[in-house]
C-alpha cells in the first residue's frame, strides 16, 4: 500500500520516519498458491482461515447466486495483499471493516489489497459481497457447478468452492462453517453438518447449516432443489440426514435402498476406525448427469448413476470410510491421496468380507493376479501418483494391496490398532504418507520403509514372494474373482471429473 503524506519541515519528516514500523519493508503480497506440487495455484499463502460464514440467496430458475462471505483468518506473515480463490463477480471487499481494493487475476484468483497492511499474527475479518450465475463460469476449461432440473449442486474434487464462495481452497487450510441459504418456498438448500434452523418470509425459506468441525474447502457442499429428506439416528447415536431429488426416476428405489443404510454402515465402520468424528452423517442424491460420488463431509454426494444397476452399499461404505480417512484426517498435499483412496477402497474389501462375498485377502489375490507385470497399472505410484493419475485405478486398487501387505507384515493386532489409532492421533488435522509410515512403524515396532517403497512408490509389479505375504496370487494360477469385485470395480472412477 502506498500512502501519500505531505508534512512541512524536518521535524514532521522525522516524525513520519518514526511512525513507520521498522518492519515495513517486510510487507509483501501473499502467494497465489499454497505450495501444493500438483496444483501450484490452488490455495493461497500468508494466512490461515478459521471460519467461513456464508449468507446466500439462490434463484433456481435463473441460477443466480448472491452472497456475503465473512471469513475469519489469521495472518502467517506480513501481508500487503492476499489472494482468495473465487470466480463470481465481486462488488465489495472489506478487511477489518475498511473497504479494500480488489482485482481478478489469472484463472481463479481474487487479489485483495487492504487499506492498511496486515502484520504477521493478526486476526483478520474479511467480508466479500458477490453475485453471479455460477453455471456460466469456468476455469482451466471445466466447471464444478452442476445444474439440475430444479436447481444446482456444488460438489467436486480437488476443487469446488470457487463457484460459490471465496476461500483458501486447499485441504491444508481447514475451517468451520456456517452456511445460510435463502431459496424460493418449495426449494430446499442442503449443506454440511447439522440444520440449525429454517425461517420463511415473503416467499423465501432460509436454511441455516453449521459444520462445527474443521472441514476442507473441497468437502464443503451445497445442494439446491426439491428433495425428499429423511432423518434418523443410528444405533450408535449418530444423527443421519439423507436427501433424494424428487425426480430420480427409476434410480430412486436403488438409491434409497443404499443410502438409507448410512446409519448402519457408520456404526459398522466405527468398529474398525473408532468413534464417528462428526455431528451428523448422511448423503444426498440429486438429479445430476455426473457419474461420480464424493465424500463431502457429513453429507456425501452420490450421482444417480451409482445406482443404475441396483442398490450399491459398497459405494456408500467407500464414501463413509472417507469421513475418517480424508475428512477427519485430511491429506497434507494432493500427492498424499493414497491415505484417502487406499483406505476407502480397503473398507470396501472389509465390507465384502462381512457380506460373505470375498475376503480382503481374496480380493488382494485377485487384484494382484489380474495385472501382469507389463500392465501400466504398476507404473502408477499410489504414494505419489502425479496430478494426471491422482484418481487412477491403481491409487485405489494397488493402494488397497499395499494396505493388505501391511496387514500381513505386521499382523492383525497391530494392523487394527493402526486403523483406529490413526484418526484419533491426527483428528481434524492433516497428515502425509510419510506421517502414516512413521505411525505404522511406531505402533507395530517394525521397520516398514522397504514395504512402503515396494507397494507405494516403485513403478513395477512387486515380486510374487514379497507379495505372498499376500497368500497365493502370482503362483501361476489365476485367482478366482470374488463375488463383490464387479461392484467394487465400478467405484474406481467415482472421483473423476
Amino acid at each position: 500500500m502506498h500512502r501519500r503524506i505531505i508534512a512541512p519541515g524536518a521535524l514532521a519528516a522525522a516524525s513520519l520516519l518514526l511512525a513507520i514500523p521498522a518492519s515495513a519493508a517486510s510487507y509483501s503480497p501473499g502467494a497465489p498458491g499454497i505450495g501444493d506440487p500438483y496444483y501450484p495455484n490452488y490455495g493461497n499463502g500468508g494466512y490461515d482461515v478459521s471460519h467461513y460464514d456464508l449468507r446466500l440467496q439462490y434463484q433456481p430458475k435463473t441460477d443466480e447466486l448472491q452472497g456475503t462471505a465473512t471469513i475469519l483468518a489469521r495472518t502467517t506473515r506480513d501481508l500487503s495483499s492476499f489472494d482468495l480463490d473465487f470466480l463470481l463477480d465481486v462488488s465489495e471487499v472489506r478487511v477489518d471493516g475498511a473497504k479494500a481494493s480488489f482485482t481478478a487475476s489469472g484463472e481463479h484468483e481474487l487479489v485483495v489489497t487492504p487499506k492498511t497492511p496486515l502484520a504477521k499474527g493478526t486476526t483478520v475479518t474479511v467480508v466479500v459481497r458477490y453475485s453471479g450465475v455460477p453455471s456460466t463460469k469456468s476455469a482451466y476449461g471445466f466447471s464444478t457447478w452442476h445444474r439440475t432440473p430444479d436447481g444446482a449442486v456444488a460438489a467436486d474434487e480437488p476443487e469446488a468452492a470457487w463457484w460459490w464462495f471465496p476461500s483458501n481452497d486447499h485441504p491444508g487450510d481447514k475451517a468451520t462453517y456456517d452456511v445460510s441459504v435463502a431459496v424460493p418456498d418449495g426449494t430446499q438448500a442442503i449443506s454440511n453438518g447439522t440444520l440449525q434452523s429454517t425461517t420463511s418470509k415473503l416467499g423465501w425459506t432460509r436454511y441455516n447449516w453449521r459444520q462445527n468441525k474443521p472441514q476442507a474447502t473441497y468437502l464443503a457442499t451445497l445442494a439446491l432443489g426439491r428433495f425428499d429428506i429423511t432423518t434418523g439416528t443410528s444405533d450408535g447415536g449418530v444423527p443421519v440426514i439423507n436427501a433424494y431429488s424428487k425426480d430420480l426416476g427409476d434410480n430412486d428405489g436403488a438409491a434409497r435402498a443404499s443410502v438409507e443404510r448410512t446409519g448402519e454402515l457408520v456404526d459398522w465402520l466405527s468398529g474398525y476406525f473408532g468413534p464417528y468424528p462428526f455431528s451428523s452423517a448422511g448423503g444426498y442424491v440429486p438429479n445430476t448427469t455426473t457419474g461420480y460420488a464424493l465424500e463431502t463431509q457429513t453429507r456425501v454426494y452420490y450421482s444417480p448413476k451409482q445406482f443404475a444397476n441396483g442398490s450399491n452399499t459398497s459405494v456408500v461404505v467407500h464414501e463413509l470410510a472417507h469421513q475418517w480417512y480424508g475428512d477427519d484426517v485430511s491429506l497434507k498435499h494432493w500427492k498424499d491421496i493414497w491415505i484417502n483412496e487406499g483406505f476407502a477402497r480397503y473398507a470396501q474389501w472389509l465390507w465384502s468380507e462381512h457380506e460373505g462375498e470375498g475376503t480382503a485377502q481374496e480380493l488382494a489375490d485377485y487384484v494382484y493376479a489380474s495385472h501382469p507385470a507389463d500392465d501400466a497399472f504398476w507404473t502408477v505410484a499410489p504414494g505419489d501418483p502425479g496430478a494426471d493419475h491422482q484418481f487412477d485405478a491403481a491409487v485405489y486398487d494397488r493402494g488397497a494391496l499395499a494396505i493388505q501387505a501391511l496387514r500381513n507384515t505386521i499382523g492383525d493386532d497391530a494392523f487394527f490398532r493402526i486403523l483406529k489409532g490413526w484418526p484419533r492421533t491426527h483428528a481434524y488435522g492433516n497428515a502425509s504418507v510419510a506421517d502414516f509410515q512413521r505411525y505404522a512403524e511406531q505402533v507395530s515396532g517394525k521397520p516398514l520403509s522397504a514395504l512402503f517403497d515396494t507397494w507405494l512408490f516403485q513403478p513395477s509389479k512387486p515380486a510374487a514372494p514379497s507379495a505372498r505375504a499376500l497368500a497365493g496370487a502370482g503362483t501361476g494360477t489365476e485367482a478366482t474373482r470374488p463375488k463383490s469385485w464387479k461392484r467394487i470395480e465400478a467405484t474406481n472412477d467415482v472421483h473423476g471429473h
